[in-house]
This record gives structure tokens, sequence and C-alpha cells, in this order.
């Protein structure tokens, strides 16, 4: 099936590859040339591994689904090139070198000479072997620091876009709704706000690096029942609208996404992948976003497969194709073969097929794909000898100092300190005692899309390529004048007793005892945390809390540190240990920053972007909860967190003072103006963290008790003293009414400018007046700060 219009063409340029037509015209042409298989072609990918040699990429084989051939394929085109690096380890340059030659192959074998797009995982730095390892998303949160975020993913994506990859698959912006959920180290925290902002950050860092950034998972992921992966999901859509979709409102509207990534889970048995009002209704037609959809992978087959709403991989295909699902990820299986014949008898008319292409080749044009002088050369080879593979080994860094620093700076922006009884800093200790599994284990501070766990694992043979200090090494660095004696005491989930004892005893002889507690990062079982690494309870893995209990028995101090993916109940060590630091997988530069904080040489920054619980049976909780969600009489179980969420200290103090505000009343179209002094009072530089809450006293429907509208970090020296402004627009305050539509209500209202959730410095109360007004998605979305 062919449609054939008439297109302005020169002899030399085509029209869809003429820059100096718009783009939509060109799209236009293109489609019209285009027959039924080669639109199709550009609407899925191909799962493919970088050679080691250099040479062409490899179809990748994976037990959910078949072979390819690419031979078959190419004439028709190909729309995706599915994680070409972050399949196998490949040197970087040879794998730049295989996709280059790979992308030949491709333009040369289709008739319009259009390549595909290279799409890669990011979430913790490029997965590609040899590159820098940056903190998980959770750390991210726990540095309330967009900037320093938005720095991060630019540097990701130039690195990225130097070997010819151009979309990278990042952010999560799925909001932790139960800490058991293995994938609670990829989000960035509980709170709405918090994801939103740090999240939009990550967008425009990777867009300015010219990397397609997609939003993921949409929508509902995180809200499985019992925190079990790819479980179902108990969503209300007051929830879904006021809790789950704002941060990817927000990375929509100010980060500029260009693609979006639909959840695997059904809301209400609607599964996302086939929710037209979702994928259509609220992502285009309300919000306005232009990209392209990509379905999670083997999301649109599961519609068949585990849905359950699809007799077959055609009806699967053409659901999602309505529902607005643009292309099929990883590979081909569903909008191959299916769709065609699907179309060819009228099962799927051709008009979505249309759609979608339009949106995929608008992309590949924006992306300079179509244009007359696109060349498959990277960057990173910019003047390189490309007939000579070996002689390039080597020549491409990934890991470079640039990225060092910076995955150095958020590690240590990162890292929380929960508690401190005045033993730390360190002064001086003459003997460390470092008890724990992950004392000793380098890939402790890496998470699971991390490329050393996540594939790196299935190849150990391979060095992992980049420098991994374990904590160790850190420690011995920061303290040289420490004898520092090491005990494993148990593994990370093995349960084994047996080192216990020792542990204890090598504590007792000490002048204080570091214990390195937490998680192993994985795949589906294969660690305590990750992607299908769920958790039964919030209890620290193995014999863990056992071997932390008898230390703490020992009568030297212990610093209990967590090198984790999520937060986990510590027990007594909450009122016992000396001190705890928190740490969520902080990358290649984590044992560094975590000996940085023990010493002193660096004061601890970090904000708790997940509550800690206090025992580890109260999930799932966050500290979003309304009223009937806080402790009571009528139950038994105390959801009150250890520590809540914003919490963090440091080795200074602040004051709060001289809380003022413009008006007490404003209508419900208006705005406050709240000013607060913050003085550093302690004898060292250090940041305070300024949070604003926002509490709802008598609204229509349930809110929260409290909720985060805004933050701003201060670096302060000794004595120094900073006002601080809030302008606090009304739409902030807006919820989800009774009726579905998003509104702001008269009425009082509370602002608690706040240390954390738990930490309230100075509160007023203000009102709106006037009459309940409607909020759509124009709305403001932030409580302003301005330092002055």
């Amino acid at each position: 099936m062919t449609a054939n219009v008439a297109v302005e063409t020169t002899p030399e340029i085509p029209l869809w590859n003429d820059p100096s037509h718009p783009v939509s015209t060109r799209v236009d042409a293109l489609i019209g040339a285009m027959t039924l298989q080669e639109k199709i072609a550009q609407l899925y990918g191909v799962w493919v591994g970088a050679s080691a040699d250099g040479g062409e990429v490899a179809p990748h084989q994976h037990d959910m689904e078949e072979a390819v051939e690419l031979d078959d394929l190419l004439p028709s085109g190909l729309g995706q090139l599915t994680r070409p690096f972050g399949t196998a380890p490949v040197d970087p340059a040879l794998g730049a070198l295989s996709l280059l030659r790979t992308q030949t192959r491709i333009t040369a074998a289709n008739r319009f000479g259009i390549p595909a797009v290279a799409h890669e995982e990011c979430l913790a730095g490029f997965a590609a072997w040899g590159a820098t390892a940056y903190p998980v998303p959770l750390s991210w949160g726990a540095t309330f620091d967009p900037d320093a975020v938005r720095r991060m993913a630019a540097a990701i994506g130039r690195d990225m876009r130097a070997v010819g990859v151009h979309q990278g698959l990042a952010p999560v912006l799925d909001v932790v709704r139960d800490a058991r959920w293995g994938r609670v180290e990829e989000t960035i925290g509980e709170d709405p706000y918090l994801v939103g902002t740090i999240g939009t950050a990550y967008v425009q860092g990777l867009e300015s690096a010219g990397i397609v950034a997609t939003l993921k998972h949409f929508v509902g992921y995180s809200a499985s029942r019992a925190g079990r992966n790819l479980a179902p999901s108990s969503v209300g859509p007051r929830e879904r609208a006021d809790v789950l979709l704002p941060p990817f409102e927000m990375a929509i509207r100010e980060g500029g996404a260009r693609s979006v990534m639909h959840a695997y889970t059904d809301i209400d048995g609607v599964p996302s992948a086939a929710d037209e009002s979702l994928l259509t209704g609220l992502l285009r037609d309300t919000w306005g976003f232009d990209g392209t959809v990509v379905a999670d992978y083997f999301g649109i087959a599961f519609l068949k497969t585990l849905h359950g709403v699809a007799g077959d991989f055609a009806d699967a295909a053409g659901a999602a194709l309505k529902a607005g699902v643009d292309i099929e990820l990883p590979t081909v299986k569903t909008f191959g073969a299916p769709l065609v014949e699907a179309v060819t008898e009228g099962r799927v008319p051709e008009s979505l097929i249309d759609r979608a292409l339009r949106r995929v080749l608008t992309q590949k044009a924006e992306l300079g794909l179509l244009d007359p002088d696109w060349s498959p050369v990277p960057p990173a080879f910019d003047g390189a000898d490309l007939d000579d593979p070996e002689a390039l080994r080597g020549k491409i860094d990934l890991d470079g100092p640039e990225n060092r620093q910076l995955a150095r700076e958020i590690a240590e922006k990162a890292v929380v300190l929960l508690r401190n009884d005045g033993t730390l800093p360190l002064d001086r200790p003459r003997r460390i005692a470092l008890v724990g599994p992950n004392a000793t284990e380098a890939s402790a501070v890496l998470g699971c899309y991390s490329f050393p766990q996540h594939v790196g694992v299935k190849y150990p043979e391979v060095p992992v390529g980049i420098e991994l200090p374990d904590l160790r090494e850190s420690l011995t660095a920061e303290f040289p004048d420490a004898e520092i004696t090491v005990v494993r005491g148990t593994g990370v989930d093995d349960g084994d007793r047996s080192g216990i004892a020792e542990a204890v005893d090598t504590a007792r002889d000490a002048d204080v005892v570091v214990v390195a507690l937490g998680d192993r990062a994985g795949l589906f079982g294969r660690g305590t945390s990750g992607e299908g690494c769920d958790a039964e309870s919030l209890e620290l893995p193995g014999a863990q809390k056992e071997l932390l209990d008898a230390l703490l028995d020992s009568g030297t101090p212990v610093v209990t540190v967590l090198l984790a993916g999520r937060p986990y109940a510590l027990g007594r060590a909450v009122e016992d240990a000396a001190a705890i630091v928190q740490s969520f997988f902080p990358g290649v530069s984590g044992t560094r920053a975590i000996a940085g904080v023990l010493s002193g040489r660096t004061n601890p920054s970090g904000r708790l972007p997940v509550s800690v619980p206090r025992t580890s049976g109260s999930q799932p909780t966050t500290y979003l909860g309304p009223r009937l969600a806080q402790a009571s009489e009528v139950s038994n179980i105390d959801p009150t967190p250890a520590f809540g969420f914003g919490h963090g200290l440091t080795y200074t103090t602040f004051a709060w003072s001289d809380l003022t505000v413009d008006t007490e009343e404003a209508p419900t179209d208006g705005e406050f103006t709240a000013s607060l002094t913050v003085r550093n009072a302690g004898e060292r530089s250090g940041t305070e963290v300024v949070q604003l809450y926002l509490h709802d006293p008598v609204a229509s429907v349930v809110q929260p008790v409290q909720r985060l509208v805004g933050y701003a970090r201060l670096d302060l020296e000794p004595g120094e003293e900073r006002r601080v402004r809030v302008t606090v627009p009304a739409d902030v305050a807006s919820f989800t009414g009774r009726d579905g539509r998003r509104i702001v209500e008269p009425g009082e209202l509370e602002l608690r400018l706040a240390a954390s959730s738990t930490d309230a410095r100075l509160t007023t109360t203000v009102t709106l007046t006037g009459p309940a007004r409607e909020a759509d998605h124009t709305r403001r979305l932030h409580a302003e700060f301005a330092v002055e």
C-alpha cells in the first residue's frame, strides 16, 4: 500500500532532505513517498550490541524476543537501535566505530537514507563500559540541588552525544509510595515537588547536550501493591493527579523533554500502554506534548501476554497506536509483521501509522538525521583515522576528570547525616574497627542501572573499567595515621552469623567502630535493591541487624554507614549509635565522600529524599499521609518515621528568625511573600536547606497533613546571615476537587518554614479569599525563593 503525492524536489536534494523547508513540509513529503512497510519500519527498534572489534553491531538475543535478521529488516529502514553500548562491555571508541559502521549500513540499505535513533540508559550515568558511574537518582534527590543535577546531566549527555547516541532513557519520575519496591533507588524521592524539580533539572541538562530525554514511567508504576515490581497498582484519580502526575507535567512544561515512556502497570484495569485518555488526552491534548511516546521494553506485547486486553500481537499494536504509543522498544515484536497484516486487513487504520510516523520523523529531522550533510561520524572521531580500529582503542575517555569532579560533588552533597552524638567528625582516631559486608566491596556504591551492575556482572572476566575505591581504601587515605582493622561480620544477605563474634571482639579493641551496611544492587533477584529486587520488609537484609545490635553492645562508639538503595529501619541504632551516615549508592566517588564526612573534611549537607522508618513493617507510608495516616490510639502500628523526609544534620548550627509576611490575606489568584533570616550560628561553614511546607487544615477533600512546595540551599560562613524571601502563589495550594478539576479554595493555610518535615522552625497563617478558582495546566508550579 503506497500513498503517492507530488513533491517538490531538486535533482540534487529531495524535499525531505532540504533543511530550507519547514520540518512539517519535509516530513509530509517523506511520509507521502513511503510504502506501508517503510512507514512501520520507522516505528520500532532492534536490540543490538556493539562489536568489540569495531565491526557492525550484532542483534542481541533476549528470552522475551525472537531472533532478528537485520538483512531482512534494513531494506525497509529502521527506527531505533537499542543500547549498542549498554549490552556488552566494549571499548567506547570501538563501540562508537561499530555504531558508525552500522548507521552507514542502515542508511545505505533503505531508499531514503534514514539513519536510526540510537538510545541508551543513563540513569546513573551513561550505561557504557568505562563511563563514569554517578550517584543514583535517590542521591540526586538528597542534594536538594537542581543546579548540580543539571550540570551532571549535561556532562552525561555530552558523553553520549560524542559517540553517536541520540536518546537517553531517563529520568525516572516515579514518586516513591512504598519503600519496599526494588526500584526506589531509581527514583528521586517520595515528594512530587522534589521529584519534579530535580527531574526537570536533569531533563534540562540532558537536552542541553542534544540528547532526547525520556520521562518514565508514565504513570503509576511506583504505586504497585506491596512494593512488588510489575504488580497491580491501586491508585485513585486524585492520587494520580496530585502525587504521581505533577513531576511529568513539570518536566514537560519547564524541562522540554522530547520523549515519554509508558508504564507497565494498569490503573483501574486500563494498562498505560493502551490508555488513550492518558497518552493522548492528557499528555498531548491538555499538556501540549509534541514529542514521541516510546514503549517500555516489551510493554506493547504485554497487552496480550500480561494484561489480557489484546487477543493477539496485532490487536496489541493497534491498541497501543490508538492510545498514542509511537515506537515499540526494545525490538520488533508487535509493530512488525503483525501490524503490517492488521493494516492490510483493515483492522488498524493506516492513519494511526501516519500519526506516529509524523512524530518520529519530526524528531529525526530536528536531530538533523534527515539533513543532506548528516554524517554517521560522531564528534569524538573528529580527525581520527577510522581505518585502523586498534589504533582507536582507548582514545575515547568517558570517565575524565571533569566527570569525576561532578560525581564527587553530587556524592558529597548527597551524604545525609541522620544522627550524631558528637562523635563525628572523628578526631584523629588511633584504632578504627571497620566492619560489615560493604566495608571492602567496591561495587557497594553502584546502583542497578550502573553499567558494572547492570551488564558487567555477566562478564566477570572483563575489568570493571572505572576506578572504584572501597570504603577501606578511602578511610585509609582519610586517616593515614590510624590502624584500621577490617572484619566482614556478615554478608549483605547471606544470613551468615559466624563472623559476628570476631567483629565484636575487634570493636572492643578499637577507639571507634565504622560499620558499613546496606544493599547489593542487582536485577531480578540478583541483589537486594534494583529492578525486581523487592523487599518483604524494611529490616536490613540478611543478618545485618544482628551484627549492628551486637556492635552496639560492644561498648565502643558505633558509626553506622549505609550504602543502600532504599531506607531501612535501623532499630536500636536510632538511639544508641554514636552516629548514622546515610548514602544512596553514591557512585564512583561515594566512599571518598563518606570518608570526608567522617573526618570532617566535608560538612554534610544532604537531606533525606525519603523518610527512614522506625519499624520494618510500617509500610507502605510516606510523609505525605493525611491525618488518618498518622499515629493513633486505635492502631498498634505507629508509622512515625525515625527520621523524616527532608532531615539532615550538619557540623554547625543555624538560627532562623524574624519571619514576616507582606499580607495575611490574598485572593485565590493572588500570592503571599514571606521573609526570614537564616544565620550560621556555628564555628564552621555549612549548608542549610530551607524547606517550605504547606498545611491546609480544612479542604473539600482529604489532604496530606503537609506537603513540600519549595526549598532553597544556603551556603553560609560562620556568623554569616542571609535574608530569604519566598513568594508563594495561591496556585501551589491547588488540589484535585470532588469533580476531578484542580481548584484553589478559599480558607486558612499554614506556611511552615522548616529544616525538615518533622522540624518546622517558623510558621505563619495566611488566608485565601474570594471564590474557589480552577487552576489548570498553566498554573504556577513553584514557591519562588530569593536570597538577599
